[in-house]
């Protein structure tokens, strides 16, 4: 029995457009609504029936910090400050600056924890529509990438599969922020994937939430030990030690939402599965949830102020934190933001340190072994896939290494790749030129305009 079949189907055009962004999370959405506002006929598609990506879909939140690491200075803002002042007027969220670190919305926890952004996944849905579409942006949701549309290594757009079949997407760029560099890969794009000692990657996890819980009791038993590194690392150790306990982890992640009781978990631990593999998917999926029925007792049994507690939701897919990234103009590493490097072509900030999951066990979060400045760059060149045209890359595909993509892959920084990946595409287009080439002055000076921070060097840009 042969292992494959040769099928080959007439696709229909369902259009063609300046830009197509495919992925609508938050690099998907900083991508189009800049693309759109500076524009460009933009075209967001997306595979679930609703927008945001992780920050809905895998229900992750609290944002993690937009600040630098000392929790002094906002370093990311543009469509990100944007879409958060928007959520808080309608109650939706509390600006990152009320949030200080060592509280119930930051699990407690103090180390790069300063500053994040509590949010409410169904608020964003729908302010991420309603801005994508008052820019201009078209939507098309349900739709899933097959394959990329490519000829003498040029992104000509990409194929799609819906309710509706199979459909061609026709596009002058390209931006990836699928997470996984799904549209490079197709196209024949290098990339690497895990970490370059084995190939490993970070380990998935199945947030839920949780409610009916007793805050009071909760702050009260967190304020009275402040020694545990995570939340309960106590209660777990003695639950493992009773055999209660099986999933690799040695504390609990949690934290308080906007709604009084209700707490997202961020514990599961779903170990070397490929985010890539469908087959992989899969079981970590169906681990994922078995680990959250696990949590639910040692919650209702071990810990003070959850002996009530009731699952609320789990997230419609698997956190992801790292499969490919793509081989770029430039590779972003631990010594460029360990050492603050200056890049002339710089086009997002961030602060928040190097936070590795360890793939094999149950390794927590923040390694100390590898330090970051207060404040870092990336640059243009590390979302410009090195062997392909027309195409550029958002998101946590970028262009890194391991270890500084496991402080560069978090949502904020994520929506700030986008929106200058936008930007660029829509300027490059206007100019006549191929988005690799997008003039970079123009591009900084555009992003400052629209509320980026740059640093200090961009000061005079920002007051004209």
């Amino acid at each position: 029995m042969s292992s494959s079949i040769d099928y080959r189907p007439t696709v229909p055009v369902r259009s063609s457009v300046d830009v197509l962004v495919a992925g609508g999370g938050p690099a998907g959405l900083g991508a189009a609504i800049a693309s759109a506002r500076h524009g460009a006929k933009t075209l967001l598609v997306e595979r679930y029936g609703f927008l945001g990506g992780n920050m809905t879909a895998s229900l992750v939140g609290p944002c993690m910090t937009s600040y630098s690491l000392d929790g002094k200075q906002q370093l990311i803002k543009g469509i990100f400050e944007e879409m958060v002042l928007r959520l808080e007027a309608l109650g939706g969220a509390v600006h990152p600056s009320k949030v200080p670190a060592g509280g119930a919305y930051t699990s407690y926890l103090t180390d790069g924890l300063d500053k994040t952004t509590p949010f409410d996944p169904e608020a964003l849905k729908s302010v991420a529509a309603e801005m994508c579409l008052e820019a201009g942006v078209e939507l098309l949701l349900h739709s899933f990438i097959v394959d990329a549309l490519v000829e003498n290594r040029t992104v000509g757009g990409a194929i799609f599969a819906s309710k509706s079949g199979l459909e061609a997407i026709r596009a002058k760029v390209v931006i990836d922020c699928t997470a996984d560099a799904d549209i490079v890969a197709r196209a024949g794009g290098a990339f690497e994937y895990g970490r370059e000692s084995d190939g490993l990657t970070q380990p998935m996890t199945m947030f839920f939430r949780i409610g009916n819980v007793d805050d009071l009791r909760v702050d009260q038993y967190c304020k009275a030990n402040t020694d545990d590194f995570r939340m309960f690392e106590k209660l777990v150790k003695a639950a493992q030690e009773a055999g209660e306990f099986t999933l690799p982890r040695n504390g609990i992640g949690m934290y308080l939402t906007m709604q009084p009781g209700v707490w997202r978990v961020n514990t599961t631990r779903v170990l070397r599965r490929d985010g890539t593999n469908v087959g992989d998917l899969t079981l970590a999926e169906v681990e994922g949830r078995r680990q959250v029925d696990e949590l639910m007792r040692f919650f209702r049994k071990w810990v003070p102020g959850f002996e009530n507690c009731v699952l609320l939701d789990t997230a419609t897919q698997i956190g992801v934190r790292e499969t490919r990234r793509i081989v770029g103009a430039y590779t972003v590493t631990l010594e460029d933001l360990a050492q603050a490097r200056e890049f002339e072509d710089v086009v997002v900030m961030g602060g928040y340190p190097v936070d590795i999951h360890g793939p094999n066990d149950a390794k927590e979060g923040f390694d100390h072994n590898y330090r970051t400045a207060n404040a870092y760059e990336i640059p243009f060149r590390a979302l410009v896939p090195r062997d392909l045209e027309q195409i550029l890359v958002a998101g946590r595909s970028l262009s890194s290494t391991h270890e500084a993509l496991a402080a560069i892959r978090i949502m904020p920084s994520a929506m700030a790749m986008g929106q200058a990946a936008g930007t660029a595409a829509a300027l490059s287009l206007e100019r006549g030129l191929r988005v690799r080439e997008c003039p970079i002055d123009a591009l900084q000076d555009a992003l400052v305009r629209d509320g980026a921070h740059l640093g200090p060097r961009f000061e005079a840009v920002a007051a004209r």
